[in-house]
């Protein structure tokens, strides 16, 4: 197995390592290696997950309809009911 050594880690990040290691009852380096594996899993999942962009854009085109626009449109208005309390206005 390799080995790893981080230099210049910041104090305050450090800390805060130490204690989330004790919180878990890990050492330092157990804590790293967690850590750096959680991280590179999540970072996979993202990665292949679809953004909303994309999911939007695959679905674009997927609306198949042998009707004119003129004859949508029709069929829209005629499906609409006036309602009484709208009749005189609000």
């Amino acid at each position: 197995m390799a080995n790893l050594q981080i230099k210049g880690i910041d104090d305050e990040l450090y800390i805060q390592i130490k204690e989330l290691a004790a919180m878990e009852n890990r050492s330092i380096s157990q804590q790293i290696l967690f850590l750096a594996k959680e991280y590179l899993a999540k970072r996979k999942k993202i990665q292949t997950a679809k953004s909303p962009a994309r999911a939007l854009l695959d679905l674009s085109g997927s609306w198949e309809d042998s009707r004119t626009p003129e004859e949508i449109i029709r069929e829209i208005k005629k499906a609409r009911r006036s309602t009484r309390r709208l009749k005189d206005g609000l």
